[in-house]
């Protein structure tokens, strides 16, 4: 049986490509993207768009649609009846690592994997989500950030946000640190017991609504005055997103694993990072008030 949904995906996932490209513009208003097409050995490839600003100090946004033999170890170890099967692998993923420690970092990526064997119906599942990781806590923009994710997901469901907070909360866990990359957002995986127009819509919704949480944080924050201080602060913390970024992160290993490319993959790492021994926050900072009141799972909105 064909599979005919891959194009209107394909659409869909480029032209978000090129509204994320235009927003991240839009906030740096000097730079602009520098686009980088490339192609994947065992058919198709992707367009890595790359920004190095002043408001944004470094900002990926990804488009990939590649195909292989071998379906990875990432998700057939979830699906060992599809480990010797074809696949395709649509998606979009995004980092932005602003400049100003009082921006916080965001990620977001939207997937659709397709499984093909011979003799078997297709096999398909959408999955992503987004996150924020701040450096300096702000309770307005954890709010917004959660609101919009919860507007994202109340037409899907009125557990669906819930659901999908929690399993973003468990995933972006730093389990050797004991500690939260940040303050979520959602997550999901292996998404199609809705049926392929509704999980197909949730993908886009997805999509959508990051751009409308992330953007009015940064015009928020973006002109706020810091010092070398909060510089350090934020370079010692993007550590922390180094580290679950090779040692955890799900789209980092697909990619490895599936033979795409290095330098689109590894997109998502700061440009400057840095890491101190044992370092403590001091007591009634705001960088402790960070660990006290944000990096922690909470309920930003009901």
């Amino acid at each position: 049986m064909a599979f005919n949904h891959i194009d209107p995906i394909k659409a869909y996932l480029l032209d978000l490509q090129q509204r994320l490209c235009h927003c991240l513009e839009q906030e740096d208003g000097q730079a602009t993207f520098k686009q980088d097409k490339w192609k994947h050995p065992e058919g198709g490839g992707g367009i890595t768009c790359a920004l190095t600003g002043t408001v944004i100090e470094k900002a990926g946004v990804n488009f990939s649609h590649v195909q292989g033999s071998q379906l990875p170890n990432t998700a057939s170890a979830r699906r060992p009846d599809l480990a010797q099967a074809r696949f395709q692998a649509l998606g979009v993923s995004t980092v932005i690592h602003p400049n100003n420690p009082y921006v916080p970092t965001a990620h977001m990526n939207v997937r659709f994997i397709l499984v093909e064997k011979k003799d078997q119906a297709p096999v398909w599942w959408f999955g992503g989500g987004f996150d924020l990781t701040p450096y300096y806590g702000f309770s307005e923009d954890c709010v917004h950030w959660h609101r919009t994710a919860k507007q994202a997901c109340d037409p899907f469901g009125q557990d669906v946000y819930a659901q999908y907070k929690k399993w973003c909360d468990q995933y972006f866990f730093l389990k050797h640190r004991n500690e939260p990359r940040g303050i979520g957002g959602i997550f999901y995986d292996d998404l199609h017991e809705w049926g392929f127009n509704r999980c197909f819509d949730f993908m886009q919704s997805v999509g959508d609504h990051f751009i409308k949480g992330y953007q009015p944080i940064v015009s928020r924050r973006k002109s706020h005055a810091f010092g070398q201080r909060e510089k350090d602060f934020q370079l010692y913390r993007r550590g922390r997103y180094v580290e679950f970024n090779l040692l955890y992160d799900r789209g980092t290993l697909f990619g490895l694993q599936s033979g795409g490319r290095t330098e689109s993959i590894l997109m998502s790492l700061p440009p400057l990072v840095a890491w101190h021994y044992d370092w403590q926050a001091k007591a009634n900072t705001a960088e402790e008030k960070l660990y006290t009141d944000f990096l922690l799972p909470r309920e930003w909105v009901k």
